[in-house]
């Protein structure tokens, strides 16, 4: 796709007739824009020239895609060597800019994977989400973290495999809690051989691979010789393994499925749609995954399908075989373009039958109760910010809403969170944190101040759009600070309201202050805009709470000997080892600092220094 040939036409008159008799035959994308240029939507064609031209010739056309013809005033054109190359860069323009009138994926977050590190003497299992840049092994996807973390903790149950970090696993010195819990075998102090560990770990890697039955055979094998030589203690052991993993991979069988394959159904009405996946690895059900992709009109499940599947699969390659609800309308191209991606054949079926044609209609069954309980808590949610611009007195009804609030300990570590909602609920995509630096610790209205001119000075930088309204979480000290920072900034057009939650601190007894006015605004008792009001206050408390702890976290597991010049990785583990943690090496003196090989005189002293002259004393 570089010799791709990119046309353009946008003028103040767009004239649609002298552009299409220029337009070539050839595959492509074009981009139709509106008046101020913004890209409305973008579309693949095998012909540019016959696709372009039946939107200005459609006298059947729907009224909303009349209204999107109505706006067009450009269109720009890429030219590409097939149609398949079309349909990728199509789908990367889509997910890029998100044009109003196209069916696009809001969730797009790279998926979680089971990792067992293969650069270890006793390699480490456990979780992993973005690039696979460590060597190793990578299990999955998986639908979610939680999914994750399910499975990582049966198979510490049956296979006690260390899922500790390296930092913590270097430093140990004796055994620890999931030792004594019977959740590892300590190979950090070395309580177990390589042989023996290893032979946990492949008993984990078959697990993982859907090998569940060979690994059962082998353990019933070693059961029976254990027995044989008396070893009755060892066979219990392996027992007891034996009872714990069938219980799990009876739960996790998918019957009759041997391969990957994801099972994917769309149920759709109105605007809204819900497409539902269900993971299937090696045969096992991983679990499932509900995705809302954003359409600018109603649209056919089939289309809605199309469009998911060639976005979601854009960056990951598809497994063995894609089972849908509703028969594709470009099955073959999709076909050509994901075998193509994963580098090996992919199948696409909707017409299947017995276990198949089971798995498939639970995941519409699911697909459509996701889809009305999004319908209903779509038309619930818009009733609250009617009631948010009726209490509020706005001319019109929000459509974007931004809340910040604080969180510390003691000053320490403080921490800002900026939530977005808007009408269909939180744009988890727009959050945003701020770490607090050169601020009196414990001074809120400082550090809400500067969170609020950080994140738009962003705004006026392009980066994102304005709010209709600005909730801070507290009292008028805080909003006269969010005013302040708007104020330097010369932004004047976004309403500044402050939510308190009074003396007592009970959910729903919030008092609703606004710049400029001495007593908080009398709200209606009961009004709809005060659960609006509560959801974004919590949800930004909550992210707030999150990263806070996060960088506290960080800052705990800092070691102070990190600080220590010329004391390197190995040195410190060494001296940990040594001394028996921390809290040995804050009380050796220098003589017994020095006398650790590779401990000179003066890192000692050094080393000495650091804990005890601290303080200036």
């Amino acid at each position: 796709m570089t010799d791709a040939v990119i046309e353009s036409s946008i003028e103040a008159s767009f004239d649609v007739k002298a552009f299409l008799k220029t337009l070539t035959q050839r595959p492509g994308i074009y981009r139709m824009l509106n008046d101020k240029g913004e890209i409305i939507y973008i579309g693949k064609a095998k012909n540019l020239k016959n696709r372009v031209s039946s939107y200005f010739r459609n006298q059947n056309a729907s009224p909303k895609q009349q209204a999107m013809v109505a706006k067009v005033a450009g269109i720009e054109v890429t030219v590409t060597h097939t149609e398949g190359e079309a349909l990728l860069l199509e789908s990367q323009l889509i997910k890029r800019h998100k044009p109003r009138y196209n069916i696009s994926l809001r969730d797009d977050k790279t998926y979680p994977y089971v990792f067992i590190s293969s650069f270890h003497d006793f390699p480490q299992i456990t979780f992993h989400r973005g690039a696979k840049k460590r060597k190793g092994q990578y299990f999955g996807p998986y639908p979610s973290a939680s999914a994750v973390k399910e499975t990582l903790q049966l198979l510490q149950k049956i296979f006690p495999v260390r899922q500790c970090e390296d930092s913590y696993y270097n430093s140990r010195s004796r055994p620890c809690l999931q030792h004594q819990i019977e959740r590892c075998t300590a190979p950090c102090v070395g309580l177990i051989d390589k042989a023996s560990y290893k032979n946990d770990l492949d008993n984990s890697i078959l697990y993982l691979e859907g090998q569940g039955g060979l690994l059962i055979d082998r353990l019933v094998t070693k059961m029976e010789s254990a027995s044989n030589q008396l070893e009755f203690e060892q066979a219990a052991a392996y027992r007891d393994q034996i009872f714990r993993l069938r219980a799990v991979i009876e739960s996790q069988c998918v019957e009759g499925e041997r391969g990957d394959v994801d099972i994917i159904a769309c149920a759709s009405k109105g605007d809204v749609a819900c497409v539902q996946v269900f993971f299937i690895r090696n045969g096992q059900n991983l679990g499932n995954r509900q995705f809302y992709p954003k359409m600018g009109e109603d649209n056919d499940p089939a289309q809605i399908l199309q469009a998911f599947i060639s976005q979601y699969y854009l960056d990951k390659a598809a497994p063995q075989e894609l089972i849908v609800s509703h028969a594709l309308p470009e099955t073959a191209l999709l076909i050509e373009v994901l075998s193509a991606q994963a580098k090996r054949q992919v199948a696409i079926s909707s017409n299947v039958r017995g276990e198949r044609q089971k798995w498939l209609q639970m995941a519409l069954t699911n697909a459509d109760n996701a889809l009305q309980t999004k319908l209903a808590d779509k038309q619930g949610l818009y009733a609250r910010f009617v009631s948010l611009q009726q209490e509020l007195g706005c001319a019109e009804v929000p459509k974007r809403l931004e809340c910040f609030d604080i969180s510390h300990t003691q000053g320490a570590q403080t921490v800002a969170s900026c939530v977005v909602f808007d009408r269909e609920g939180p744009v988890k995509s727009d959050y945003r944190r701020f770490n607090i630096e050169g601020v009196t610790g414990g001074d809120d209205y400082a550090a809400i101040h500067q969170a609020v001119f950080r994140r738009f000075k962003r705004l006026k930088q392009g980066e994102h759009i304005a709010p209709d309204i600005l909730l801070i979480d507290g009292g008028k000290g805080q909003v006269a600070e969010a005013k302040k920072a708007l104020a330097e900034l010369q932004i004047n057009n976004v309403m500044i309201v402050g939510v308190s939650k009074g003396p007592d601190r009970k959910a729903g007894m919030e008092k609703i202050i606004l710049p400029d006015q001495d007593q908080p605004l009398d709200v209606t008792p009961n009004a709809a805009a005060l659960l609006l009001i509560q959801h974004i206050r919590d949800e930004a408390h909550r992210f707030a709470i999150t990263g806070h702890r996060q960088r506290r976290g960080k800052a705990q597991n800092k070691s102070v000997l990190e600080d220590i010049a010329g004391l390197g990785p190995k040195r410190r583990q060494l001296l940990l080892k040594q001394f028996g943690g921390l809290q040995g090496v804050s009380g050796a003196s220098v003589d017994a600092l020095a006398s650790i090989e590779g401990i000179s005189r003066q890192l000692a002293q050094r080393i000495y220094d650091t804990f005890h002259h601290q303080d200036g004393n």
